[in-house]
């Protein structure tokens, strides 16, 4: 056999094989007229909402002080180098 013919029959096998996905997928080669995103699949579930976190007044309050306090070890440091 030459590698045309083994390369054509490859391509033929790969054709039969992508139809016969679309026959079992349902999707066929025939468009819906739709373009972009696909609608929702129904079966799944819908995502729940999470709730949104909140920091308290003293929460802040108190990252803030940490990082004043990490910030101003930071510029020790760097002024004793």
């Amino acid at each position: 056999m030459q590698v045309n013919q083994i390369i054509q029959e490859i391509d033929a096998e790969i054709q039969r094989l992508q139809q016969a996905r679309a026959l079992l997928t349902g999707t066929g080669s025939v468009r819906k007229g739709r373009v972009g995103r696909p609608p929702a699949d129904p079966f799944k579930a819908p995502k729940v909402a999470r709730k949104k976190r909140r920091l308290s007044a003293e929460g802040r309050k108190r990252i803030a002080d940490a990082m004043k306090k990490r910030w101003a070890e930071r510029r020790k440091q760097q002024s004793s180098k």
